[in-house]
């Protein structure tokens, strides 16, 4: 008998595409989800009543809203991370000797997941956020991954997502990231000049598994004026390099 590729669920999809609207949103009346998305209102309606009654989403003066029992799921999914419980703590005292913004971030389908951060005395605030679902080729973190991953896996994410540009500093061409996830390999560490967020650097390190490939990274970041010259290419890339180093001795050691 032949076989079938397995097709997604078609409620499912819908309900994701409405979810996600939102979140972008941050909160949305009927009208504007009829309005972004290719379905019908009365598809919408019928979703956002069903995702109401199981508190997926809440409602409050017309406007659709994420619902808080959204949050179980994801502090759940958090919890069960080995990466998260060992690097946390790390991230944490790296907030604190540095006054600078500390990220531990991993990879998903291709696309990076900030899993946990801290924020030192002086560090500045930016758009990204704990959960956060994003881009790895603008990070600093995000790139320490990729300069970990065989050549044809960095092809399929580019093939898959792209390389949008976030900042005008943003690399956008293949050819020029693959030149410079060559020079993260050799030195061991990635960097940031404003590609994700203008005036503000970042330096990245990987957290690999025993074959050496990424499960995660450590970042840190400051203003430009601040984080740069030895403190970016030096002093920073040798304090990450350490803890990720005995962050990796204790997830595939212990």
């Amino acid at each position: 008998m032949p076989t079938h590729p397995a097709r997604p669920v078609k409620t499912v999809e819908t309900a994701s595409q409405l979810i996600s609207e939102i979140k972008k949103r941050e909160g949305a009346t009927l009208a504007e989800l009829d309005s972004a998305l290719d379905l019908s209102r009365s598809t919408i309606h019928r979703h956002l009543l069903t995702l109401t009654e199981i508190d997926f989403v809440t409602v409050n003066d017309g406007r659709y809203h994420i619902g808080l029992r959204m949050l179980d799921f994801g502090l759940h999914t958090r919890r069960q991370s080995d990466l998260y419980q060992i690097a946390a703590p790390k991230v944490d005292e790296l907030a604190t000797e540095t006054n600078e913004k500390v990220w531990c971030i991993t990879e998903e389908h291709g696309r990076s997941i900030h899993l946990y951060g801290a924020s030192g005395q002086h560090s500045v605030k930016t758009h990204a956020q704990e959960g956060q679902f994003g881009y790895l080729h603008h990070l600093a973190a995000g790139k320490a991954i990729l300069s970990t991953f065989p050549y044809e896996r960095v092809e399929g994410i580019i093939d898959e997502h792209g390389l949008p540009a976030q900042t005008e500093h943003t690399i956008t061409k293949k050819e020029d990231l693959f030149e410079e996830l060559d020079q993260i390999a050799e030195r061991g560490y990635a960097l940031n000049l404003e590609e994700s967020v203008p005036r503000l650097n970042a330096v990245g390190v990987p957290i690999t598994d025993v074959d050496g490939i990424a499960i995660g990274a450590l970042s840190i970041s400051g203003p430009s004026n601040r984080v740069k010259d030895d403190l970016l290419r030096k002093e920073f890339p040798d304090l990450l390099l350490g803890v990720a180093n005995e962050i990796e001795i204790n997830l595939n050691f212990f």
